[in-house]
C-alpha cells in the first residue's frame, strides 16, 4: 500500500539514536505544538524537568486556494495560540512548514484508499509520516536530542532494555492507538510528559502556570477539513459513481452516489428509510465491481457484519514482532475497548487474526492496534 512505504524521508537518522536510558540526559527538545492546551502543558512539564526546549508549530495543509474550496481551518489562531505560550512560557517558536509532505502523504493517502472502498485513518498516518517522521527528522537535523507531544501515552524502558509504550493513564484520552504504526527508532526519540496524568491535572497545570489557552476547547476530526464533512471534503477529488443499493438477497432498496461515501458498520446517511417495522439499515458490504452498496437491518442477529478473524498487513512494530502464534489484544478503531486475540503470523508483514469476541464491522483500511495488556506492540493494516 502506498503511503506505507520505505522513503527514506521517515527514517529517523540513526547517527543521532538515543536509547530510552538516555533520555534523562537530553539538552534540546522540540515540542510539536498545536495550539491546545495538552501540547502546551507538555512543553511547560519539560521545562520544569530542566530541559532545553523549544516549540514548532507544523503548518501541514491550507492555503489559499484550499481555504475558498474547504471553508475556514483554525490553523491561523492555532499557530497565534502556539506563539503565545511559547512565549509565555520563555522558550523558542518556529513554524515548520509540511504542506507539501502531508499533502502527499496523509491528503493523498486518505483519497487514495477511500477511491480503492477502504476506510483509512488519515491520524495515524500523520503521526507515523509527519510528526514522527517529517518532523522528527528536521528536529534531529537541526541540532535538537529528540522530539515531545502531547499524546496522553507513557514511555517507559521495559525489563530487557528496551523502550516501550504504554496505554495512558486517563482511559478516557489514552491515544496509544493512534501510535500504532510506528517504529522502534521513531519512538526511541520521542518524549511523551501527559503519559502519567488525567486531564483534569492537565487543565489544573495550564491554569496554575496561566497558559493563555487554558479554556480553549479540544479540537474535533481532521484539521485540514475544518467544519467541512468529510463526504463534501472527498467530493472536490473522487466524482460521484452511482449505484444501486441492495440487501443481501439483491433486492433493490434504492440508490447512493458512490460507495466512498461509506463505510462498512455505517448507520446514519445510507439514504434508505426503515422497513415497515421501524427497523433501520446498517452497510455490511461494498461490492466496488458492481458498484453495489448492500445492506441489512441493525439488528443483534445480523452475524454478517460480525467478524471472527481478519488479515492484518503491512504490519509495524515498536516492541519485538511475536515469532509465533501468540495471545495479544487489540482494538480495530480508537475508542473500542481492547479484546483478546490470537496473532498467527505469516509471511512477509502479514498475519492472520482471530478475536475472542467477533469484532463489529471491520472494515479493510483501518487500523489494529496490538497489545500485551497496557504495551502497545505495534499494528497494522486491516
Amino acid at each position: 500500500m502506498q503511503g506505507l512505504s520505505s522513503d527514506p524521508h521517515y527514517r529517523v537518522t540513526r547517527r543521532r539514536r538515543l536509547t530510552c536510558a538516555q533520555t534523562s540526559s537530553m539538552k534540546r527538545i522540540l515540542v510539536a505544538m498545536s495550539g491546545g492546551v495538552d501540547s502546551s502543558v507538555a512543553a511547560h512539564l519539560l521545562k520544569e524537568q530542566g530541559h532545553a526546549v523549544s516549540g514548532a508549530y507544523m503548518k501541514n495543509w491550507i492555503n489559499q486556494e484550499q481555504a475558498e474550496v474547504f471553508g475556514r481551518c483554525p490553523w491561523q489562531e492555532d499557530l497565534d495560540d502556539a506563539r503565545r505560550v511559547c512565549a509565555c512560557l520563555g522558550i523558542d517558536f518556529r513554524v515548520v512548514n509540511f504542506m507539501s509532505e502531508y499533502k502527499t502523504k496523509v491528503v493523498n493517502y486518505l483519497v487514495r484508499s477511500y477511491r480503492a472502498g477502504l476506510t483509512p485513518n488519515p491520524d495515524i498516518m500523520c503521526n507515523r509520516e509527519i510528526k514522527f517522521g517529517h518532523f522528527l527528522n528536521y528536529a534531529l537535523e537541526e541540532g535538537f536530542d529528540g522530539i515531545a507531544t502531547g499524546h496522553y501515552v507513557e514511555k517507559t524502558e521495559n525489563d530487557g532494555g528496551r523502550c516501550a509504550i504504554y496505554e495512558g493513564r486517563d482511559k478516557d484520552k489514552d491515544q496509544s492507538y493512534f501510535l500504532a504504526m510506528l517504529k522502534r527508532e521513531q519512538v526511541e526519540h520521542a518524549l511523551f510528559p501527559l503519559g502519567p496524568l488525567e486531564k483534569h491535572q492537565v487543565r489544573k497545570i495550564a491554569r496554575a502556570k496561566a497558559l493563555p489557552n487554558t479554556d480553549k476547547r479540544e479540537s474535533q476530526g481532521i484539521c485540514f477539513i475544518g467544519k467541512v464533512k468529510l463526504s463534501e471534503f472527498l467530493r472536490h477529488y473522487i466524482p460521484d459513481n452511482p449505484g444501486p443499493v441492495t440487501d443481501g438477497e439483491g433486492n433493490l432498496l434504492g440508490n447512493h452516489r458512490g460507495l466512498h461515501r461509506y463505510t462498512v458498520g455505517q448507520r446514519h446517511g445510507i439514504g434508505v428509510p426503515s422497513n415497515q417495522d421501524g427497523e433501520s439499515y446498517v452497510v455490511v458490504d461494498k461490492d466496488m465491481a458492481s458498484r453495489r452498496l448492500v445492506v441489512g437491518l441493525d439488528q443483534p442477529r445480523l452475524d454478517r457484519i460480525y467478524a471472527p478473524t481478519v488479515l492484518v498487513k503491512h504490519l509495524s512494530f515498536i516492541a519485538a514482532r511475536p515469532s509465533g502464534v501468540t495471545c495479544l489484544h487489540g482494538r480495530i478503531r480508537y475508542r473500542d475497548p481492547t479484546v483478546p486475540l490470537t496473532f498467527y503470523p505469516e509471511d512477509g508483514d502479514t498475519a492472520s487474526i482471530r478475536f475472542e469476541i467477533p469484532q463489529r464491522a471491520p472494515a479493510a483500511g483501518q487500523t489494529l492496534a496490538l497489545y500485551y495488556g497496557r504495551q502497545l506492540i505495534g499494528g497494522g493494516i486491516l
